[in-house]
């Protein structure tokens, strides 16, 4: 027995030393940060968004054409302005207004990504868009995965008119719990962009778009929080994975959601 002994023994050395390294270096997973400056896209012009903590993020804006609506756009953990591109082209092609931010420590930007320090650059960008003269009634957030959590929090700050969330996990928490199964990780995560409490706070029109073969935060995320939302519509895409946001009926879906709310709501709430 005593070969078993030294198995077990080896077994939970390499777990508890995955643990350990889970823990150090979770930003790392949670922050991949990807550092390339994106070209500048066409149609759009480089702003720079001004945080509360003294960092200048650089990020893309394209104003609306007359009476319709400016979405600002919060992509995924691992997500750049040029991918983000992609996610709102329908919205481009309609004639919205598109600000898409890139986060602290993202695409050549100074600062380490944190959740708080995201929701200072989200603070950022709802402010810049007050200071063009928007109103919230004017604007929608759109946000996906990770950036969910920061769409949540904003709209729960700023009450835009609508919400719109591709992707989102219930809580970072839960999310790294489903992948992770094997390991205590909801207990392990520092950070929490708890969207399932957040989010039956709201009182605006909700869209929430999931994938039913997303493997990386699970189709059940999504459907609990439609579930706990008191307005919300729910969107199955059957078969689609976690780039949801980069496909055609996921866009076309959102933006003539978008436009019916703002048609029954005469231009706004």
């Amino acid at each position: 027995m005593k070969w078993l002994r030294s198995a077990l023994v080896m077994i939970a050395t390499c777990y508890i030393t995955v643990l350990i390294i889970l823990w150090a270096f979770q930003s790392h997973f949670v922050y991949p940060a990807p550092q390339p400056r994106a070209a500048l896209t066409p149609g759009y012009e480089e702003v720079t968004l001004q945080t509360a903590d003294g960092l200048a993020l650089r990020s893309f804006y394209r104003a609306a054409e007359k009476g319709l609506p400016t979405a600002v756009y919060f992509h995924g953990n691992g997500g750049t302005l040029q991918a983000a591109s992609y996610s709102n082209a329908a919205f481009a092609d309609a004639g919205f207004g598109v600000l898409m931010v890139e986060y602290r420590g993202y695409g050549g930007n100074s600062g380490n990504p944190s959740e708080a320090g995201f929701y200072r650059d989200g603070e950022a960008a709802m402010e810049w868009l007050f200071a063009q003269g928007l109103s919230a009634t004017e604007i929608v957030i759109v946000a996906n995965s990770i950036g969910g959590g920061v769409g949540t929090e904003m709209a729960l700050r700023y009450d835009p008119a609508a919400l719109v969330l591709v992707a989102p996990f219930t809580s970072l928490p839960d999310a790294a719990q489903s992948n992770l199964w094997w390991l205590p990780a909801r207990g392990l995560v520092r950070e929490q962009y708890d969207n399932a409490g957040k989010i039956t706070q709201l009182d605006m029109p909700v869209l929430i778009q999931h994938g039913t073969s997303d493997v990386v935060v699970p189709y059940e995320h999504g459907r609990a929080l439609s579930q706990l939302a008191a307005d919300a519509e729910f969107q199955t895409f059957e078969g689609a994975g976690h780039g949801l946001s980069f496909t055609t009926r996921s866009q076309e879906a959102r933006r003539d959601w978008i436009l019916e709310q703002f048609e029954d709501a005469g231009g706004g709430r």
